[in-house]
This record gives C-alpha cells, structure tokens and sequence, in this order.
C-alpha cells in the first residue's frame, strides 16, 4: 500500500496513514463482517442496559444508574475508535487527519480514564451497601450519585488533558504509517522527529496512577466487600451479594488485564502484533462482554428486560393512536 506523504508549508505530517490488519482482501472482508457484528451487538447490549433501567422504576435505585451510565460510557468508548477502524478496512487510503488522529486519542482514552472511575465508584456503591447497609440510603442519595457520575466523565477527559497537549507540540515530518488501527501513543510517538523521551515518561506516569489508583482502590474496598460477605449466614442475602461482586469483579478483571498489559509504559509496544491484539480486547471485545456480565448475573435486571418488548409495543400503539 502506497504511503501518504502530504506536508503543509512548514514540512510538518498533515494526515497519518492507520495501517490496521495488513492481510489479504478476503481476510479483511471477513473481519469487516465479524467486527461489525460485534458492534452492533455491543451497541444492542448497552442499549438494553440503559432501557432496562430507565423502564422499570425498581432499578432507579444509585446501582442501576451508575450502571445505565456505564453502559453509556461504553457506548461511546467503542464508537470513538470501532467506526473508523471498520472504514479503514475496506478504505484503500486507510488515511486519518492530523487533528483527527489527536482527537480519536484523547475521546478513546479519555473515556478509557473514566472506565476506571466508573468502575471504582461502583465498587464504593457496592462497599456501602453490604458493609455499611445502614447508612446506605443516607449517604449513597441521588444527589451524591449524580455528583459521582459528573466526577467520573469530567475527571476522565480532565485527566487526558495533559497527554493531549504534549502530544499536540510533537513534531512530525514522516514517515506518516502508524501500525495499528487507532492512534495509540507509542506508534504515534515512534513516528515523532525529536527526543520524546521526556514526554513518553510523562505519559507513563499520568497512564500509570490513573490504572493503579483506580485499581488498587477497587481492590481495596473489595477485600473489604468479601471479608464481610463470608461473614453472612448462607441463605441471608449470601447469594445475592456474591452474585453483584463476582459481577462486577469479571469486568474489572476484563478491562484491567489487557489495559495494564499495554499502558503502563507506553513507550514499551515494541511487538506491534500483540499490541494490536490487545488494544483489540478492551477496545472492542471488553464492552461486548459487559452487558453479557450483568445481565446473565443479575435477576432483576434479567425481568427488566423482559418487559422491555411490552413496553416498546404499548408505545408504538400508544403513538399510532394519538
């Protein structure tokens, strides 16, 4: 495949080439094929989360809502990368503007940033429920819920504020060929024509605290959850309580497994093959098997979205008939 080389007047790149799975065309069709299915169904199974929990009012509960916005956020994490990746596939030029490419890194990775936040404010919704009960519906209101949502979408774009920045005053002159299928930060600084190894350690540092903060916090209030719910007679809510957790616990361990593989030094990516593979995982499998998680786990969620299929019928009628 020919290489863009388009310049402006100073010299500098204009537009990257996103190289994505170099193959022959029938492999290419065939994985057009297989990733547009798995984001329809990514798009079909959030979506289901978010009507369920609007729908019934027995899930408008802090739970549930931080849930629906998760499958928000999931929503739009594989939309910032999955589309453009499928029109490269079967593009010819496979190119991506220069702004383009900045903007795709900071919306994936911010949403990336606040995937953990979400995940720790859950697990602390989870932590006052089963070992603070009590005060549960004192503390956890639908006022501090919402605060924790807007701190958790606002923290997660804030964070990537910085990489953003450096990353904009990188100069690039060409080669243009970034060998992946999104614009991941070490690709893209492998391509800078200067010593970027100060930024490369900054963004390091930054990727570093924001996965083990939120991680380790989530194993904190975790350890916490368990030691309590052992403590639980079985058949007192024993059950219910291990079936939230686990849960929950299967989707930290989907998305911290392949992100802390890849970025925690992002200067490290020297096997572009397994990088793409595992960007691949949490960019695209990890929000597939989220909706399937919760939903297959959890009663009240499955009845919810039972009556989701009545509901939208009486609608279309009641629509029909004014």
């Amino acid at each position: 495949m020919r290489t863009l080389e388009r310049t402006n007047i100073s010299g500098s790149v204009t537009e990257f080439v996103l190289l994505g799975f170099p193959c022959r065309r029938e492999i290419q069709v065939l994985l057009f094929v297989i990733f547009s299915l798995i984001y329809l169904l990514t798009l079909m199974g959030n979506t289901s989360i978010i009507c369920a929990v609007w729908s019934s009012r027995k899930l408008h509960t802090p739970m549930y809502i931080l849930l629906a916005n998760f499958s928000f956020l999931e929503i739009c994490y594989v939309s910032s990368d999955v589309p453009k990746m499928l029109a490269n596939i079967i593009s010819q030029t496979k190119s991506i503007p220069y702004a383009g490419c900045l903007l795709q890194f900071y919306f994936f990775f911010s949403m990336c940033a606040a995937e953990g936040l979400f995940l720790s404010v859950m697990s602390f919704d989870r932590f006052l429920a089963i070992c603070r009960p009590l005060h549960y519906p004192t503390i956890m209101t639908h006022c501090l819920c919402a605060w924790l949502v807007v701190f958790c979408w606002a923290g997660g774009f804030l964070w990537l504020l910085t990489p953003l920045t450096l990353i904009s005053q990188v100069p690039f002159c060409g080669p243009n060929t970034i060998d992946h299928f999104l614009c991941d930060l070490a690709p893209l600084l492998a391509l800078s024509c200067s010593s970027v190894s100060g930024i490369t350690l900054i963004c390091g540092i930054i990727s570093s605290l924001i996965i083990f903060l939120t991680f380790l916090y989530i194993l904190g209030t975790y350890f916490c959850v368990l030691s309590v719910v052992l403590q639980v007679p079985p058949g007192s809510g024993r059950h219910k309580a291990f079936s939230t957790c686990a849960s929950h616990l299967a989707v930290v361990c989907l998305f911290y497994g392949s992100v802390m593989v890849m970025y925690v030094s992002p200067g490290s990516g020297d096997y572009a093959g397994m990088q793409k593979f595992v960007t691949l995982f949490y960019a695209l499998a990890t929000p597939f098997f989220n909706p399937l998680i919760y939903n297959f786990r959890n009663k009240d969620m499955k009845e919810a979205l039972k009556k989701i299929p009545s509901l939208l019928l009486w609608e279309i009628s009641k629509g029909f008939k004014s």
